[in-house]
């Protein structure tokens, strides 16, 4: 089964088992079944500490990263092309315990994005979330840039003529 045609529940699972996170410390709480929203817990551990005692900058941007581009690219559904562009986090707080993220995805900011893409532009909305301590204390905010451009259905797979890539989008070089 592709992580494409997996269920809320076993994408939830998976992403508890998967590496960075599981080893971060970090645990998806709650994935909803129409994908509208998530939730992810980090728990303070030795292992995910910095040098000070308090959680470590990359795993409070980790807790975050790919809510924002599954959220969409799962709502919109396989006839957009969505991809993470850019990233950002102000550290607000020391945080310490258990930290949360919630990420809630309203139908007007996916309608947003259906009528900026109609034309076959791209688009590149930026979403935002806190990372909040149990006591509400906020610890850092993060931003999250998306590019989201319809597929096009005329049977080619590259670019072509007056296409962007993914990849020239998103800032990336192709080797070779």
């Amino acid at each position: 089964m592709s992580r494409r045609s997996m269920s809320p529940r076993g994408l939830r699972r998976a992403m508890n088992w998967w590496p960075p996170y599981l080893f971060a410390g970090v645990r998806v709480v709650h994935l909803a079944e129409d994908w509208s929203s998530a939730r992810v817990r980090l728990r303070l551990r030795r292992f995910n500490s910095n040098y000070v005692g308090t959680h470590f900058g990359g795993s409070l941007f980790s807790m975050s990263d790919p809510f924002w581009m599954l959220l969409v690219m799962r709502r919109l559904g396989r006839d957009y092309i969505v991809w993470d562009k850019a990233g950002e986090i102000d550290f607000v707080s020391p945080g310490r315990g258990d930290v949360f993220a919630d990420f809630k995805l309203t139908e007007e900011r996916l309608e947003e994005i259906r009528e900026a893409t109609a034309d076959g532009g791209k688009a590149l909305p930026w979403f935002e979330n806190e990372v909040v301590a149990a006591d509400g204390t906020v610890v850092a905010r993060v931003r999250k840039q998306l590019y989201v451009r319809r597929k096009h259905h005329d049977g080619q797979r590259g670019p072509g003529p007056g296409r962007t890539d993914p990849a020239t989008a998103t800032g990336h070089q192709a080797k070779g």
